[in-house]
């Protein structure tokens, strides 16, 4: 299992940040979501806040292929209503590829490591 570190930006609007996290509340989020996010191999995902920049930790398992969920999330009509939805809200980073969302953190430092 490997821990994945990804980061994204919400618009800089107090009232579109309270939404975005309303809908990421456990009974208002898709269950459709949830179920997509857990069949990609997806063990556990934690979004984090701070200011208007959101860092995503997934730990994942062996099984879990990137390219694989992008394509099954490309293939649900729920998923891409859900990313329609959430897109309403964010921003991409300055540094992200066109059309990217979400971009991978590259780990600088591990304490187990040291």
């Amino acid at each position: 299992m490997t821990w994945q570190c990804l980061a994204l930006d919400l618009r800089d609007d107090p009232a579109a940040i309270a939404d975005y996290e309303r809908w990421h509340r456990k009974g208002v989020i898709w269950p459709e979501i949830v179920q997509s996010i857990r069949e990609a191999g997806i063990l556990d995902m934690q979004i984090h806040r701070t200011g208007n920049r959101l860092v995503m930790l997934m730990r994942v398992g062996p099984e879990f292929d990137a390219d694989a969920k992008a394509a099954a999330d490309a293939a649900s009509e729920r998923v891409q209503a859900w990313e329609t939805l959430m897109s309403t809200f964010q921003q991409p980073l300055p540094w992200a590829g066109a059309g990217q969302k979400w971009v991978p953190m590259t780990r600088i430092f591990d304490l187990s490591t040291c």
